[in-house]
């Protein structure tokens, strides 16, 4: 990789120290309680410019740490100025008449309002005109409360803008599959890794995720297509929908009057997922690269900045449209040539171990994949368009893991035998496959300690090798777990209160649907009718054939009628109430048999949110 790569090449340092204004000698952020919610102390005592790679970390994943570490309020052309390296994601300041529009408010209210403070004690204070949500993943947006209030948005005084059907999405991929996918993070992400060369090192868009309060204030203004202009403070932008592309609803950002392109994350200086590894919907690789070729069209020849909320800008027109370019044609790329594959009869697996990147767009830095891969994104095409099987009839109904380890390990001899032949392999460097081999030892007997310690040794192998920051972090979580077990506290509580109190109803009883146990349910009919006094709204629920179905409007015939605000039934949830506490107080109004909530109440579970992962 050292030679393969322009490790001379030294045009992205100076773009991302370019334009530095000022930052804290010191940045580690607390919580009201005192808390650490961010700190990037711990990466600066082994992280450095002048630092070279060490063994233990892949040197092009370094150059990225350290481009990534370089922190503190910047500005970037007159009147735009970001704060980077306070969180995963940068949060953006464009000067206004009279206060600041604010893009991206971080993931938590403490680091984002962190980012601010630092604005106001640089820059003179100012008041928040708008928030513009790029799109509708947390780590832009949960920040918010951090920078504005209610009062604010209820007077007006501060507008906040976003794509159409953020909400939706914002709401329904942080609650409906949330517990999962928080879980994943955590592997993904690295959040809980020691900060050491032999730990968590870099995210890949960032360090790692912030774990402060992750808030969400509904949009006051949608955006709705390409074209569409607003002027908020004497500011111009122009919105250019990118809807399926990063996220599900994304917007990009024209400012006509400074020559500058917010690019939202659809263009960063790294290769993207096409599927996250915390797991999402697939995304779009082909519908990517068309809206980064309509991005070139509409407002490349009048772009002489480029900057997004994640990494360090760029400077320069020529430059920008190359960047573009090449950028539009990684995704292009990947999903042409994973489509030629499967056409050809290569399964996701296979394609990932044959595709490669032409010269061309694989040296080129912004193209790297630390974050995302070219072997998993090649496999998400694969599975975008052909699903989960792979047309092979033994992957049709084939065991589950702990049954399949061990027949797997009756056939490899016994877990003795298994063991030391996976210990010459490891000697021999064929890490894969020591963890393929493991994996059904310790899936077969997880008490097996000297199965667990070659299956993390193997994982830690690979993770000091990966040039994509969260293949690291996963790779080193799951060594971590095998030594030392599930942990049971840490990560990002993605269905946060706000989050919970944001969903409509329609979007609440779908996620009770979720949550119905449908084993217990089997044979219960329970059939409520539900008046939301503040919404002026009436739903008819019923739980049957171990379903839960509901429909607007009332019930002809219902076990008990329940009568409240949304907003009671959202603190019940959130189990700051209880039922009982809710009848008595007279928030809960239960007409007819009110055993019958009690039962449907108690049919809804709650997830465990540290489920195992490299252990059954």
């Amino acid at each position: 990789m050292q030679s393969s790569l322009p490790f001379s090449d030294k045009a992205d340092f100076d773009d991302a120290q370019r334009g530095l204004v000022a930052r804290p000698d010191t940045l580690t952020i607390k919580d009201a309680k005192g808390n650490v919610v961010w700190d990037l102390e711990q990466y600066k005592t082994y992280i450095g410019l002048d630092k070279p790679a060490p063994d233990t970390v892949n040197p092009s994943l370094w150059r990225n740490t350290q481009l990534v570490m370089q922190y503190g309020l910047y500005k970037v052309t007159d009147g735009i100025y970001q704060v980077r390296g306070y969180d995963l994601s940068n949060i953006t300041f464009v000067q206004g008449q009279t206060g600041w529009i604010v893009f991206d408010p971080l993931i938590s209210a403490e680091t984002a309002k962190a980012a601010f403070d630092l604005v106001t004690e640089k820059l003179g204070k100012k008041p928040i005109k708008a928030v513009v949500y790029s799109h509708s993943h947390i780590d832009h947006y949960g920040g918010v409360r951090g920078i504005i209030s209610d009062e604010d948005v209820q007077s007006k005084r501060t507008r906040i803008f976003a794509p159409e059907h953020f909400t939706e999405h914002a709401i329904s991929e942080n609650v409906i599959a949330g517990n999962a996918m928080g879980r994943r993070a955590v592997y993904m992400y690295g959040a809980l890794l020691p900060r050491n060369a032999q730990g968590g090192v870099n995210g890949g868009l960032g360090q790692t995720v912030s774990t402060g309060t992750a808030t969400l204030m509904l949009p006051t203004d949608v955006v709705k297509k390409t074209g569409e202009t607003h002027t908020v403070d004497g500011v111009k932008m122009v919105f250019q929908m990118t809807p399926g592309t990063e996220a599900p609803a994304e917007m990009n950002t024209f400012f006509p009057d400074k020559k500058a392109m917010w690019m939202a994350e659809n263009t960063t200086n790294t290769m993207h997922n096409i599927l996250t590894l915390r797991g999402a919907q697939v995304r779009d690789a082909l519908k990517w690269s068309s809206y980064l070729d309509e991005t070139i069209r509409l407002y490349g020849k009048d772009t002489e900045v480029k900057f997004q909320a994640h990494h360090w800008p760029q400077w320069g027109n020529a430059k920008i449209l190359d960047y573009w370019k090449k950028q539009r044609d990684l995704y292009k790329y990947t999903h042409d040539q994973s489509v030629n594959l499967m056409n050809k009869g290569y399964t996701g697996t296979e394609i990932s171990e044959m595709i490669k990147l032409p010269p061309e767009l694989d040296q080129f830095w912004p193209n790297r994949g630390y974050y995302g891969s070219l072997r998993h994104n090649s496999r998400a095409i694969y599975q975008r368009y052909m699903g989960w099987y792979d047309g092979n009839p033994v992957s049709l109904n084939n065991l589950p893991p702990s049954d399949a380890a061990k027949k797997y390990v009756q056939y490899m001899g016994g877990e003795a035998a298994a063991i030391s032949k996976a210990r010459a392999d490891f000697d021999n460097g064929e890490y894969r496959w020591v963890a393929e081999a493991m994996k059904h030892v310790v899936f077969a007997n997880p008490s097996s300690r000297d199965g667990k310690e070659l299956l993390a040794d193997a994982l830690e192998q690979m993770g000091y090798q990966a040039e994509s920051g969260p293949w690291r972090s996963v790779y080193l979580q799951g060594a971590f777990e095998l030594r030392n077990g599930t942990p049971k506290a840490g990560g990002t509580n993605v269905a946060s209160p706000d989050t919970i109190r944001a969903m409509p109803p329609e979007m609440l009883f779908d996620y009770f649907g979720v949550r119905l146990n449908g084993p217990k349910a089997a044979g219960k009919k329970i059939a409520l009718n539900v008046d939301f006094t503040d919404l002026k709204k009436q739903y008819g629920l019923v739980v049957e054939n171990g379903v839960l179905n509901y429909s607007s409007g009332v019930l002809p015939q219902s076990d008990a009628r329940l009568t409240m605000s949304k907003a009671t039934l959202d603190s019940i949830q959130l189990k700051e109430t209880t039922l009982e506490q809710a009848i008595s107080s007279g928030a809960l109004k239960v007409e007819g048999n009110r055993q019958a909530f009690s039962d449907f109440m108690g049919l809804l579970d709650t997830f465990d949110f540290w489920f195992n992962i490299v252990t059954p």
